[in-house]
């Protein structure tokens, strides 16, 4: 399935029925008086999360989403029906934006929730609404007024506990398969991964955490280089990070310097970013080269208050330590 994570849509609720003009017409009922009954109101246009989908796909090719009109009121004090809301199902953690004004309307982070983003309109009163003393028969009603009408722009973030940060090539997607279920692609070229993958790490039945595998960062993301400045806001919603780094097969590739790279690039895009609980850990300990290396570069790291952890997602060397600290972190921000 395509990832979609943004797309505009037109949002019309359904308009109120208009009040009815109708006079009792019944033997033996003289001078009956009026009878016209309200206009039924309009439907709402309400947005439902969904926790089974993952995508805005769907609503790229729904670019006017309607609910229905209210009906009209009838004679004999019968009020029209109301309108049957539009029940719209968004992934769970979709924005919902003004897309005149950018102004953030609705943040649906919770299961099941549902906003109303359009409200129907009010059905117009019939005539029997109308008789007073002064005036028996009164042969006026109201128009059913109009339902909202907005123009929006959702943008989804993924819900994850944990964001994976690294380089292209350090091993987050062979991290997030060998972790939880997912299967994202696998490959030893730059940019293997193109949109977000999502893992549930069980740990034991008490103990479980959400990582998301971001597509790899490089420096000048925050700008618009490379994947980073489209995947940049997914990992904003997590409460840990995960930083991966190994040795390079480029010249001019060393581990500290990625480091301090894509941290400038979190803190470029935002500073509270760079402030999240991280975890630091090189990669691939399963290759000698790494192995050798790591005695080094955990020395200094240690310089900079960093703790670097030696893991192989091959293995499993240090996978156990590594996923109870990343879940030890999630309770101790949900917590807080």
């Amino acid at each position: 399935m395509k990832f979609v994570d943004s797309c505009d849509v037109k949002v019309i609720a359904g308009p109120g029925g208009h009040g009815c003009v109708a006079f009792r017409r019944e033997r033996f009922v003289p001078f009956g008086g009026p009878s016209g009954g309200d206009g039924g109101k309009g439907g709402d246009v309400v947005f439902e999360t969904d926790p089974g989908l993952s995508t805005l796909l769907d609503l790229t090719y729904a670019h006017t989403l309607e609910a229905e009109k209210g009906e009209n009121g009838l004679g004999k004090d019968c009020y029209g029906r109301g309108g049957e809301d539009r029940i719209v199902r968004v992934p769970v953690g979709t924005q919902v934006f003004d897309a005149e004004t950018g102004e953030l309307l609705f943040d649906l982070t919770g299961l099941r929730e549902q906003f109303i983003v359009a409200k129907g309109g009010r059905g117009g009163r019939g005539n029997i609404h109308f008789a007073s003393a002064e005036e028996r028969a009164p042969r006026r009603a109201e128009p059913g007024e109009p339902g909202e009408e907005r123009k929006l722009r959702l943008e989804l973030k993924i819900m994850a506990d944990v964001g994976l940060l690294g380089f292209p090539n350090v091993g987050k997607s062979t991290l997030v398969s060998a972790v939880s279920r997912a299967r994202p692609k696998i490959a030893d070229y730059p940019f293997t991964t193109l949109v977000p993958q999502l893992g549930v790490v069980r740990l034991d039945d008490d103990a479980m955490f959400v990582i998301a595998d971001i597509p790899g960062l490089i420096p000048g993301a925050s700008e618009g280089v490379g994947l980073g400045i489209r995947f940049l806001k997914h990992i904003e919603r997590t409460r840990a990070l995960l930083h991966l780094i190994t040795l390079g097969d480029e010249e001019n590739r060393e581990p500290l310097a990625d480091y301090r790279a894509l941290l400038d690039e979190l803190r470029t895009f935002d500073a509270d970013l760079a402030r999240r609980p991280q975890v630091v850990a090189l990669t691939k300990a399963d290759l000698p080269d790494v192995r050798e290396a790591y005695p080094v570069l955990r020395s200094r790291f240690s310089e900079l208050g960093v703790e670097l952890r030696l893991v192989s997602a091959v293995t499993g060397e240090g996978m156990r330590e590594l996923l109870f600290e990343l879940h030890r972190l999630v309770r101790r921000e949900h917590e807080v």
